[in-house]
């Protein structure tokens, strides 16, 4: 066997630890890492896993593209929908590249946010259960959603969880998987999304980071002229939302939708949005017991901490939670016996943290009062008079 290449029994060996601690983040990345050069189909299938119980989006991030890499060095073959991803001068994309996965999470798993998930019914969702009824409207199977609102509060659990509640495939496409050096690959790759949607309806299209592909298309250098053919191409694929299209849904999240090119939310487009918020108060409970499951903890307090944890987001949680756990350890180490986590010791370590949600709302005040508002701040400016802010 090559000594590159992870002993198969090895893997087992960390397959069942991970089943064993479901919970522990850590070493589903480490798995994913183990996997990647020996099983990409396997490592997409753990990263999911890892993304859907509430992994730094940042190291999913990493984790895609690493897994992009490996799928392209060992071309492993997947069924593509139609031959045009291979036209031209050689594939764009390849076709393995978009795993369209079936999330087991629905909504009814996001704790709290209540209002959230209302205005998710109300405003997406509804019409979409009862195809129906929405047909006697004149309303065609499909739909786009922006999602927007601070980093780090969960808007692809979010996503994830809204393909789940349709019963669809989940298609997820970060910045890294589109972007080419080659002048028109990121537009055919925007175009081979699409087509494997269609191919996978119903099926959810989630797009991460958007304002980084959906950015307003500015006059300038090459730079700029490549941003406008990739915004141009992605309103042709939109467009297509009114008949190609259908049973496809397109979401995408942002923390900037001040920065979205204003053709992309003309009506018909994405021209429905959404406010996801920081983590309410049963949110940030479940948090930090989802986080302290399995592991030495001394009847922690949940409802104490977050409490104490107003403005948090889910990866300030997730902070918190590891810096103490991480804290407990050494302090066991240096004892020779377990310390398990406590209720003082996560309210000390929480008055140290400045909830990274804080800028955000810093950042987007000045665009409340002197920017142009189509009706998409709506929900922050009820949120922002409910709190107390300025």
């Amino acid at each position: 066997m090559n000594g590159d290449t992870p002993d198969n029994g090895f893997v087992e060996v960390i397959a069942r630890e991970v089943a064993a601690d479901p919970g522990n983040l850590a070493l589903r990345e480490d798995f994913v890492t183990l996997l990647l050069e020996q099983d990409p189909d396997r490592a997409a299938t753990e990263l999911a896993a890892f993304e859907a119980r509430g992994g730094d989006p940042a190291r999913a991030r990493l984790l895609r593209a690493r897994l992009m890499a490996a799928r392209m060095r060992t071309s492993t073959p997947v069924p593509a929908p139609a031959d045009e991803d291979r036209q031209d001068s050689g594939a764009a994309v390849p076709a393995s590249l978009w795993d369209a996965e079936r999330p087991a999470v629905t909504l009814a798993d996001v704790a709290g946010l209540a209002e959230v998930k209302q205005h998710l019914d109300t405003a997406f969702l509804a019409p979409l259960r009862n195809p129906e009824l929405a047909a006697a409207f004149g309303q065609k199977p499909g739909g786009s959603l922006l999602m927007y609102g601070p980093p780090g509060c969960g808007k692809t659990f979010i996503a994830r969880a809204i393909a789940g509640d349709l019963g669809a495939s989940f298609i997820h496409v970060t910045l890294a998987d589109l972007l080419s050096k080659w002048i028109g690959e990121s537009e055919k790759a925007i175009q081979s999304v699409f087509r494997h949607a269609r191919a996978a309806t119903p099926c959810v299209i989630f797009f991460d980071e958007f304002d980084a592909l959906g950015g307003r298309r500015t006059s300038g250098g090459g730079g700029s002229h490549a941003m406008r053919m990739l915004v141009t191409q992605l309103l042709e694929e939109l467009d297509g939302m009114a008949g190609a299209n259908d049973g496809v849904y397109f979401l995408a999240a942002t923390n900037r939708p001040w920065d979205i090119d204003s053709a992309l939310r003309r009506p018909g487009r994405i021209d429905k949005t959404v406010l996801v918020l920081p983590p309410d108060a049963v949110a940030r409970a479940a948090i930090v017991q989802g986080a302290l499951d399995g592991k030495p903890a001394d009847d922690v307090d949940v409802v104490a901490v977050a409490a104490a944890t107003e403005g948090f987001s889910g990866a300030d949680l997730g902070h918190l939670t590891t810096t103490v756990l991480q804290q407990a350890m050494v302090e066991s180490l240096g004892k020779g016996e377990l310390v398990p986590v406590t209720t003082d010791a996560l309210l000390a370590a929480a008055g140290g943290i400045t909830p990274s949600t804080t800028s955000w709302f810093d950042q987007v005040a000045p665009v409340l009062e002197y920017g142009v508002d189509d009706g998409t701040f709506d929900q922050l400016r009820a949120y922002r008079v409910k709190r107390g802010m300025r």
